[in-house]
């Protein structure tokens, strides 16, 4: 009898704990709502099972505990219990599938209207490209990487030479404007996550992933790679800056075009930037 309580006790304790936890969800800042949903949706089919099964776990304890004069019975099958519990857990699964493609079909559908973003990971900072007044990314491969080409962009391709070059951990988006941003890494797996956007991919070296989203709220929003990439993982740390469009066009004119970047001068305009980015 006692472990039929101590069953019962588990279940409104973890009921309770869900509703009063203080730990929930950053706010979110990207249109990728539908993946909260989702998760709340598997969260409560999860629950009820999780709670039926405890449930049920005492009651059999209860109802079938040893009783002076009762002999147990062996019913090795139950056609009909099979047939009820194999329909109950396809429909629970189906539930929780069903969403999970929806969403899934929505994420890597991206947007014709998306902004090109490339994202640059490599032990243990980030590095962006956008593209410049063609509105095109040149091409770019890991057999161009050096030290003034950190980013591997082909020299060769036209239409990379107006390429904007973003180094220190920090981009800025426009907000309500979809974005479509393909990962890159030369080195190790890594992960470009933003908590408040939901969406998070891996990098994987000698491959392009993708992810989009649109920004729906201003704010600056912290980047982390959440796959592990060695001993200085924790610091790989950046800042996703969401702001007007207006505010998002003054910023680009700030940016170094990868030409600029690649010459002497733009080296030189690049190391006085970064000197006076020190406090």
């Amino acid at each position: 009898m006692l472990i039929a309580v101590v069953l019962v006790l588990i279940v409104a304790g973890s009921v309770a704990f869900h509703l009063l936890s203080p730990w929930w969800w950053t706010p979110i800042a990207s249109n990728w709502d539908y993946i909260d949903d989702t998760l709340v949706v598997t969260f409560w089919i999860t629950g009820a099972v999780f709670a039926a099964v405890v449930l049920f776990m005492a009651y059999c304890v209860w109802k079938f505990r040893h009783r002076p004069g009762h002999k147990a019975e062996f019913d090795p099958e139950n056609k009909r219990l099979e047939l009820w519990l194999t329909g109950v857990t396809a429909v629970g699964v189906a539930a929780m599938l069903v969403p999970g493609l929806f969403v899934w079909k929505q994420f890597v559908t991206v947007p014709e209207d998306a902004t090109e973003l490339e994202v640059f990971g490599q032990q243990w900072s980030w590095a962006y490209r956008l593209p410049g007044a063609d509105g095109v990314l040149g091409t770019a491969d890991a057999e161009w990487v050096n030290g003034e080409n950190p980013l591997g962009v082909n020299p060769h391709d036209r239409f990379g030479k107006d390429d904007l070059i973003i180094e220190g951990g920090e981009i800025y988006l426009p907000v309500d404007k979809p974005v479509k941003l393909l990962l890159r890494s030369i080195d190790v797996l890594h992960n470009f996550y933003v908590p408040e956007f939901r969406a998070k991919m891996d990098m994987v070296p000698g491959m392009v992933t993708y992810i989009w989203l649109t920004p729906t709220r201003t704010g600056a929003f912290e980047v982390l790679c959440a796959e592990y990439c060695g001993t200085a993982h924790p610091f790989m740390r950046g800042y996703v800056t969401v702001v007007e469009a207006e505010e998002y066009q003054e910023w680009l004119q700030e940016q170094l075009t990868f030409e600029e970047y690649a010459n002497a001068d733009g080296s030189q305009t690049r190391l006085a930037a970064r000197s006076s980015a020190v406090p």
